[in-house]
């Protein structure tokens, strides 16, 4: 830090807007480049990736925007964020390394192989006072909002029960995925993150009191100590308010569809759900029951892929620093080491 930090974030109300860099402009990267593009709060200063045929891409979405190649040139071309989507193994160190350098980050999920990782990234934010965001994308959906809501409020009573699934029946299809040093897991780490984040965000974050977990791979059950990662994943976790939160995931599980994605919340005056619609990755209904009675909430179409991104970039340009929402980062990872039997 100190003589290489660059400037403040912007306060609000100036005129001046927040300078970006992109690190990673795969399909993910540009799909955020250009939600965070259209809030109109920020400006793209420079784009790297290490192939040329990605940052050329990508910078026909910003003609304006300088293409370097790595993390230190987005440093020194003094931009006041750093967006990260670049391979799991790398997230934790690269973020450290903008922040400390006095960038704000947001990055694709999980932020850390480990709750230690993730520990670190979440301290370094601290000791910067830089704007940490994480690309947990399920929340910003409007069904998953709405529930969040009718939980918050109480309209279900106590909610003592949770399911949460997201069976994709494609695997990634680059080979870092499988390697459990680059990804520090599979499925769970590639999906469960999300189940995780879901259950605890919308239950506001009580404490965990107890995880149990089984991991497969091509149908058998993993070891302590596995040299490949799992493809099929179930999870028990259990709360300090007494409810009980069941979570599935996999990888080309025969689900009959494209994707199984759910999240139900079940409490003594009703229960609520999220689910996908015909196997669709993006298209998601929200329904509230009642005994037999089922009532629509929200349903498609919502845009919402970008929002969490988005709503990064428009806070940052607002001038907001650190805030211990970001410990939420830790809490779930810490669940996910758990699983892992770490």
């Amino acid at each position: 830090m100190g003589e290489e930090q660059v400037g403040p974030p912007r306060p609000a109300g100036s005129t001046a807007r927040p300078r970006l860099g992109f690190l990673g402009v795969g399909w993910i990267g540009r799909h955020r480049m250009k939600a965070i593009v259209e809030t109109g709060a920020v400006e793209v200063a420079a784009i790297a990736d290490p192939s040329p045929e990605m940052v050329a891409e990508a910078g026909r979405l910003v003609p304006e925007a300088q293409l370097v190649r790595t993390l230190d040139d987005l440093l020194d071309a003094a931009v006041d964020g750093v967006v990260i989507a670049t391979p799991s193994a790398m997230h934790a160190e690269q973020s450290i390394r903008a922040l400390e350098r006095g960038a704000a980050v947001f990055c694709q999920k999980p932020l850390g192989r480990t709750a230690a990782e993730a520990r670190a990234v979440v301290d370094a934010a601290r000791g910067a006072d830089r704007l940490l965001g994480v690309d947990l994308s399920y929340r910003f959906t409007a069904g998953m909002r709405r529930i969040r809501e009718l939980v918050r409020a109480g309209e279900l009573g106590h909610v003592y029960a949770a399911d949460l699934v997201f069976h994709n029946a494609y695997g990634p299809d680059k080979a870092w995925f499988y390697d459990p040093a680059l990804a520090g897991g599979g499925c769970v780490m590639d999906l469960g993150v999300h189940l995780v984040d879901l259950a605890l965000w919308t239950l506001d974050h009580p404490e965990v009191s107890r995880v149990s977990g089984r991991l497969f791979a091509g149908g058998e059950s993993l070891g302590e100590h596995p040299d490949r990662v799992e493809d099929f994943a179930v999870a028990t976790v259990e709360l300090e308010t007494g409810a009980v939160v069941r979570l599935s995931c996999s990888w080309r599980l025969h689900a009959g569809r494209d994707a199984v994605i759910s999240a139900a919340f079940y409490g003594t005056r009703g229960g609520a759900a999220l689910r996908n619609v015909d196997g669709s990755f993006y298209d998601f209904v929200a329904e509230r029951y009642q005994g037999t009675a089922c009532e629509i909430l929200v349903a498609p179409p919502d845009d919402w892929g970008g929002r969490a991104a988005a709503d990064w970039a428009t806070r940052l340009a607002a001038g907001e620093r650190f805030t211990s929402v970001a410990e939420q980062l830790v809490h779930v990872a810490r669940v996910l080491d758990q699983i892992y039997g770490r």
